[in-house]
């Protein structure tokens, strides 16, 4: 995630619809002909859990253009009583609490894009939950939140995972697409300290001359704008594997020697993202099928599927992880079935999410830990599933929809809307 800050940059519905549909998470098939092979895909992907029906969202409120942020300008609903809405305690939820235990730093220190809270109001639920035993996590997260629906509710979510590709840490034959390091001239401005307008606002770019510019683009990076300048952390077997890592945002980079490299987002040009897949579908290229399909045409044709990969203009940077990991965009280690990227402007990083969804895996309580090109909106999520076939196959066939809820400090919603 992304970030993963993405991340990162993540996911899709039945597979090709990944880089149609969102940055955040995508798959990464086996590696071409003659290559060291990495896992493969399941031959079909699981059979998807019959869920109980998703919860109907309320009717969608007026917005409110004299909100703090965009996530009350898109308009608030009460959500219902919080004990009749949380799951049963499960293993998820233990884990939700210590995902959400790691991220409480984040959110007395960071500003929160939405408008929905500020660091004061996290105080209480965070004090509590150093001490709580996850055991008791349901309880926790029922005495001290309210739900709240922002905007109509209607939740589309997809999902990504921790992929793994073939490479190298030094240049070899068969072994010379360049992983680089974030550069040091690349910088981030925000815009917030400019005008109070374009606060939560932020641009990447670097200094030319006595002017700020954009930064290199895909094309210009892979033709070698950052050729020797000691930027490169590993190489990658397979441009089009390394490609679709990107998108991932994080992944797993197998070693000649069997052993892992894990890398994780470091950072982005700052150029938009554009999903390749719809516009290989809109020029007839492929249809609407497997992510092998896209993948193939785009090995089949490599000249062809550069100048289309080029047209995604973003570029990530990566840094090896030597700890947990992955990091997700509050450089915190994501928990798969837990972690869930999101819109900053619509979620509070670090805040929970109820979701109820006509799949029954990705249902239930999530922490929002990361963020995504493709994940804007006020209800739109990136489910992380982790590493290995299982997360394979649900990342990969994951596409649902319902209502979510975001879980607020108790007392949020009235002074939100107080005098309205």
């Amino acid at each position: 995630m992304p970030a993963l800050f993405h991340p990162r940059l993540k996911s899709f519905a039945a597979l090709a619809s990944a880089l149609m549909l969102a940055a955040c998470g995508s798959m990464i098939p086996p590696g071409a002909p003659g290559q060291r092979p990495v896992p493969s895909a399941p031959a079909t992907p699981p059979k998807p859990a019959t869920p109980r029906p998703p919860l109907t969202p309320a009717p969608a409120p007026a917005p409110d253009q004299t909100g703090p942020g965009p996530a009350v300008a898109a308009g608030l609903t009460p959500g219902p009583a919080i004990d009749t809405v949380l799951p049963a305690s499960s293993a998820r939820m233990g884990l939700a609490l210590r995902a959400f235990q790691l991220s409480c730093p984040s959110l007395l220190r960071r500003r929160d894009q939405s408008g929905l809270t500020g660091n004061a109001d996290w105080q209480t639920a965070c004090a509590a939950a150093a001490s709580w035993s996850e055991a008791n996590a349901r309880e926790f997260f029922r005495r001290y939140f309210e739900a709240v629906q922002v905007g109509d509710g209607k939740a589309f979510a997809t999902g990504y995972y921790e992929p793994e590709i073939a490479g190298c840490r030094n240049r070899a034959p068969g072994c010379e697409t360049p992983i680089y390091r974030k550069p040091g001239d690349l910088i981030e401005v925000d815009l917030g300290l400019f005008s109070e307008s374009l606060k939560g606002r932020r641009i990447r770019g670097k200094v030319q001359g006595s002017s700020f510019v954009p930064y290199d683009d895909r094309a210009a990076i892979t033709s070698g704008a950052l050729a020797g300048r000691g930027l490169e952390l590993g190489y990658a077997v397979d441009p089009v594997e390394l490609f679709f890592l990107e998108v991932q945002g994080s992944g797993r980079v197998r070693l000649p020697d069997g052993s892992i490299m894990r890398i994780g987002y470091a950072g982005q040009n700052g150029r938009d993202y554009t999903g390749i897949g719809r516009l290989m579908r809109d020029r007839g290229l492929i249809q609407i099928g497997s992510m092998q399909d896209i993948m193939g045409w785009l090995r089949a044709n490599p000249v062809e599927g550069r100048a289309i990969m080029n047209e995604n203009k973003s570029y990530v940077f990566f840094q090896e992880l030597t700890g947990p990991g992955p990091l997700g965009a509050l450089g915190l280690p994501v928990t798969p079935e837990v972690t869930v990227a999101a819109d900053p402007e619509f979620v509070p990083l670090g805040a929970p999410v109820l979701l109820s969804l006509d799949r029954a895996e990705p249902n239930g309580l999530w922490i929002a830990q990361d963020t995504g090109g493709a994940i804007k909106g006020s209800n739109r999520f990136d489910t992380f599933w982790g590493a290995g076939e299982r997360a394979r196959g649900l990342a990969g066939g994951m596409s649902a929809r319902g209502s979510a809820l975001i879980l607020l400090p108790i007392g949020t919603y009235a002074r939100l809307t107080a005098g309205h």
